[in-house]
């Protein structure tokens, strides 16, 4: 079983605005999603056993984001309730279908979220990031998590997915991120965050990771491992409708197509040759470009992608 850990919220996205409503005030449909909860649910579409650990408020949004996670066949066994209202992210789509977000993340239920004193039975890989990493208290209860589950020797993914309106001392958060790679199996980023974040590939893998994949938006996906080899793997062509949820389906088919090679592990990781490694990163980039294709995070089923993971 993979266990993504992190945040569930609802974006408030723009749609058209109809007769009925405000002059000069945008109409927006709510969508569910948060970078981890997304996530769960493109590895529970792709068909991985998949788990969800979070805090999940039990208002009416609460019970909309656990019945995407029932139906997309994610296991609930370690997702927390409470009484606190759910985050929610305005998104704005640009010209380019590229997504900008504010958030209203005072008092949420996520934010509260405190680390199980046990690791779920079964885990082979654990995934973090976004939110949940940058609010207190629950970024100390996720990191925690993080480095228990590394002490283990559980395979580990970050996607830090970096949200700035969120963090209000960056040069802090940026040490705070160099402090979990040591914890960290395979870090995934965009570009933008890389260069938000500053380091190289390079820098990164000496600090702990076993491969670093850097996406590119339309323009594909950079892969360095810790023992040199490089790889690049083009974008695949699609008319954009939003990015929303893009990033985070790489996540899910990066960790499903490593599961099904069975390299959720340092050591198998490290084993992984070039065209194993060509064929994953195919893989995420053709189920991402199926989420740009559709308006919100709405990530593909093993189905539509063919062939899977060949």
């Amino acid at each position: 079983m993979i266990v993504v850990a992190g945040e569930a919220l609802i974006d408030l996205v723009p749609r058209e605005t109809d007769g009925g409503a405000a002059a000069g005030l945008p109409s927006l449909a709510p969508r569910l999603g948060g970078g981890p909860y997304n996530t769960a649910v493109a590895l529970g579409r792709l068909g991985s056993p998949v788990a969800f650990c979070s805090r999940v408020s039990r208002d009416a949004f609460g019970e909309a984001l656990l019945g995407g996670l029932r139906a997309a066949g994610v296991d609930l066994s370690y997702v927390q309730r409470g009484p606190e209202p759910t985050t929610l992210a305005v998104a704005t789509i640009g010209a380019d279908g590229s997504a900008g977000y504010s958030f209203y993340v005072e008092g949420t239920a996520d934010r509260l979220f405190s680390a199980p004193d046990e690791l779920p039975e079964g885990v082979r890989a654990m995934s973090f990031g976004t939110c949940s990493l940058a609010l207190e208290p629950g970024a100390s209860a996720y990191e925690e998590l993080l480095r228990r589950a590394a002490a283990r020797g559980v395979f580990t993914a970050l996607d830090p997915n970096i949200r700035a309106a969120l963090i209000p001392d960056a040069d802090a958060y940026r040490a705070r991120f160099r402090s979990w790679l040591p914890s960290v199996s395979l870090l995934k980023l965009s570009q933008e965050d890389a260069d938000w974040l500053g380091g190289t590939p390079m820098e990164w893998l000496a600090a702990g990771p076993s491969a670093v994949v850097v996406t590119h938006g339309g323009d594909g996906l950079f892969l360095r491992t810790r023992d040199g080899m490089e790889l690049r793997v083009p974008g695949e062509p699609v008319d954009v409708v939003d990015t929303i949820g893009a990033g985070d389906t790489v996540n899910a088919a990066l960790l499903h197509g490593l599961a099904a090679r069975d390299a959720l592990s340092a050591e198998a990781l490290a084993a992984l040759d070039e065209d194993g490694w060509t064929a994953v990163l195919r893989f995420a980039a053709r189920a991402a470009a199926l989420t740009c294709s559709r308006a919100g995070a709405e990530p593909p089923y093993g189905a539509e992608l063919g062939q899977g993971v060949e």
